[in-house]
């Protein structure tokens, strides 16, 4: 089970790169419905994969699988909190619209 939540986990960067390159490539209805999945898909990759990497770790009583799992959520922390602080708090606002 740690084998396959590690892999999810891993595949993460690359369902944000498929997103990028759709949007680079697409016309622009392929870069909102692109988007619009692939980017939140990305996210949620990044933090379920361990935290039910961790739970299943927890209960299995695995010491080095919580190990694992604690440092796998500790590097996807990093850049879903940047991008929650810069992406969506600090974010600018468009001409003429008020935040």
């Amino acid at each position: 089970m740690k084998t396959t939540m590690t892999w999810w986990w891993a595949g993460a960067p690359f369902i944000l790169l498929a997103s990028v390159i759709a949007s680079v490539m697409g016309t622009p209805e392929v870069r909102e419905d692109v988007g619009g999945m692939f980017g939140p898909a990305a996210l949620i990759s990044a933090v379920a994969a361990p935290a039910m990497g961790f739970t299943v770790a927890l209960v299995g009583r695995r010491q080095q699988a919580r190990r694992r799992f604690a440092i796998v959520g500790a590097v996807s922390g990093v850049p879903v909190l940047l991008f929650l602080v810069f992406g969506v708090l600090l974010a600018e606002c468009p001409d003429g619209h008020h935040c």
